[in-house]
């Protein structure tokens, strides 16, 4: 999955933006990306363009496209989002080297780690269009995601790779094998709607007070809570506050269970499963072992441990069980 990217040299990178007319001055940034590869280029004239080099091996056409679309969807309905550029053809993915890309008119704003109640609230009422939009694409070619997916799936990847030390191998596969078969029934019940699936504020730029949503790669069938559970964070007294005031925003527009509440603590234990897995089958790229560098340590995997079995803790007594 990473040998493709050893051919994205700069001149691969000008002729694959210069495909959308214009000419590159010469000049680009790497940005800050780990899955796929990102940069900035400088054009002779207008605006700078952000292309996107998409991981190889990861998704196929059928996969990608479904996020262009998605994204034209959301434009159409006066949802800001950044919208890939398109030829004469009317075509947004393309290929060179052997990898898909894309290229965005780069958008001008500000990352927000904190955020007021006025852009709270026109979270809310944005991601409750997201998601009206979302709830009318049916069966397209994403995750689901749900216990197997994001849990079971994922130990067994660990398992497979031997990412896991034989001394907590036992007690972390047991961990998740019973968060997962705890948490099955409520997702059975739960809503399935295409979400953008990794909304927390990195993803999200700022105009003023005018959110624009980025970086719909890991969009996928998902409860709505998800992407409101990601924007408010934690589950302390500030989060509630925030949760509690996207929520208000939210239900302005779209209705919203408020017993699928409880799902964030199981979402966010399979976030924390399906992460260690992301970084162990991308342990090859150098990027990573630079991001992680404790990475498969045993002093790793016990905090690890400590982190799942305080999620275990919570979920047990979700509704008064003993864990």
């Amino acid at each position: 999955m990473l040998d493709n990217f050893l051919d994205i040299l700069p001149e691969v990178i000008f002729d694959a933006v210069e495909t959308l007319g214009g000419r590159c001055t010469g000049r680009f940034l790497a940005l800050n990306a780990m899955e796929n590869r990102v940069y900035d280029v400088q054009m002779e004239e207008g605006p700078n363009r952000v292309i996107k080099f998409y991981r190889p091996g990861r998704w196929d056409r059928a996969t990608l496209q479904t996020e262009h679309d998605f994204l034209k969807s959301l434009a159409a309905n006066e949802i800001p989002v950044v919208q890939a550029m398109e030829n004469e053809k009317g075509e947004s993915l393309f290929q060179t080297k052997g990898v898909w890309f894309t290229v965005f008119p780069k958008k001008a704003g500000r990352l927000e780690p904190e955020l007021n109640p006025e852009q709270l609230e026109r979270l809310g009422r944005f991601l409750a269009r997201l998601h009206n939009v979302g709830a009318t694409f049916k069966n397209a070619p994403r995750f689901k995601l749900d216990p197997t997916t994001y849990g079971r799936n994922t130990l067994k990847t660990l398992q497979d790779l031997g990412s896991l030390p034989a001394t907590v191998a036992p007690r972390y596969s047991q961990l998740v094998n019973q968060i997962c078969d705890r948490i099955d029934p409520w997702f059975e019940k739960a809503e399935y709607i295409l979400t953008h699936g990794d909304c927390h504020n990195g993803n999200i730029l700022w105009q003023t007070n005018e959110p624009y949503f980025l970086d719909f790669d890991d969009m996928c069938y998902a409860p709505p809570v998800q992407d409101l559970w990601m924007v408010t964070g934690g589950d302390d007294e500030d989060g509630r506050e925030r949760k509690a005031v996207v929520l208000e925003a939210y239900e302005q527009i779209r209705g919203f269970n408020p017993d699928s509440f409880k799902l964030i603590e199981p979402l966010r234990s399979l976030r924390m499963m399906c992460f260690n897995s992301w970084i162990a089958q991308r342990w090859a790229d150098g990027a990573f072992k630079a991001a992680f560098p404790g990475f498969g340590t045993e002093r790793y995997w016990q905090e690890q441990i400590e982190s799942l079995s305080v999620q275990w803790e919570k979920i047990a007594y979700r509704d008064g069980q003993q864990p």
